[in-house]
């Protein structure tokens, strides 16, 4: 489809479907007409979207405030033992953000990954460390994936390959070998216990040691999702190891 007819079908989509925002879930006006609009925030929601800039934590990636003197102790990473060399993440997980990563994960809304593939492309710093790796997500167990019908970690990294060009790719180097129950209401200590042995190398993985990887994941909250997946990686001699994730929180 080219430029013209694909915008004219965008513009018939929101006259029988008009974008809502997903934070105050008021129509979108003018969603698209100008270059990097956000099609399902609002313009006084989008002002709200806490983009994560240098400096941060070089482990999780959450901002660092103010002058700090000496070394850099992050609270939301410590004691993490990371199994990878550094971690970055584009946004603070609240508000219209947190509202993307809701709709994605749990209301099957797919079209809303135009506005973080767009909150990808605003972010260089998760964009310098993408470009030209080999982006490896985070699995989903695959009943899991089969209710939900896709793995939204798969999804975003492919609309971080878009967002970094150059010779980025996605590689579903990774399979989940056990059915966890919800991380969301655990501590550090009880997820890392849930997740022990929870991953394996996808089989017929190939691994080259000297290839750049990067895990890619919706949310960095502790970090023991992407430190397991780590680990597993590294253990195949995978040394050349960062994270990105689409929010912190």
């Amino acid at each position: 489809m080219n430029g013209a007819l694909g915008q004219l079908a965008r513009g018939l989509g929101d006259v029988v479907f008009p974008p809502v925002c997903v934070q105050c879930r008021g129509l979108v006006e003018g969603a698209g007409e100008g270059l990097g609009e956000f099609r399902h925030v609002c313009v006084r929601c989008a002002r709200q979207i806490d983009f994560v800039a240098p400096p941060h934590c070089s482990t999780c990636g959450h901002p660092f405030y103010g002058e700090m003197a000496g070394e850099r102790m992050c609270p939301h990473c410590e004691g993490l033992a990371p199994a990878f060399r550094e971690g970055r993440t584009a946004v603070l997980l609240k508000g219209p953000a947190r509202g993307l990563v809701l709709e994605l994960k749990y209301h099957r809304a797919l079209h809303v990954l135009r506005d973080m593939e767009e909150i990808f492309r605003r972010s260089p710093h998760v964009l310098e460390l993408a470009r030209d790796a080999l982006l490896v997500p985070v699995p989903l167990h695959p009943r899991k994936e089969r209710e939900r019908g896709y793995n939204q970690s798969e999804l975003l990294a492919g609309a971080l390959a878009r967002a970094a060009g150059g010779g980025t790719r996605v590689e579903p180097l990774l399979r989940r070998t056990t059915d966890t129950v919800s991380q969301t209401h655990h501590d550090r200590r009880a997820r890392q216990a849930n997740l022990k042995n929870a991953f394996a190398l996808a089989r017929g993985a190939d691994l080259n040691p000297a290839q750049h990887l990067v895990l890619v994941d919706d949310v960095f909250t502790t970090g023991s999702t992407l430190n397991s997946c780590a680990l597993v990686l590294r253990r195949a001699g995978c040394l050349n190891l960062d994270v990105i994730t689409f929010g912190h929180g």
